[in-house]
């Protein structure tokens, strides 16, 4: 099962990426752990600059604006 956490403070950008991060999921039939970090402390100690930020089993893919669908379906696979 892949660990996937969203950052973000709550906006309505943040909000999307993580109904992406689902819908891509459960589209693909992908078990994945969906979990949204929304402390300003925990955001910036991940790295994230800009919101929404992704990262994956640790790793961080994507910070700032809506992710790319194909690029996040290659993110959740690979």
């Amino acid at each position: 099962m892949k660990q996937v956490k969203v950052y973000g403070p709550g906006c309505k950008r943040c909000e999307t990426t993580e109904q992406m991060v689902r819908d891509t999921a459960a589209r693909l039939g992908l078990d994945v752990e969906v979990e949204k970090v929304t402390d300003a402390r925990a955001i910036a100690m991940a790295g994230v600059m800009s919101t929404p930020g992704i990262a994956i089993d640790g790793r961080l893919v994507h910070a700032g604006g809506l992710p790319d669908a194909t690029r996040l379906e290659g993110w959740l696979t690979a």
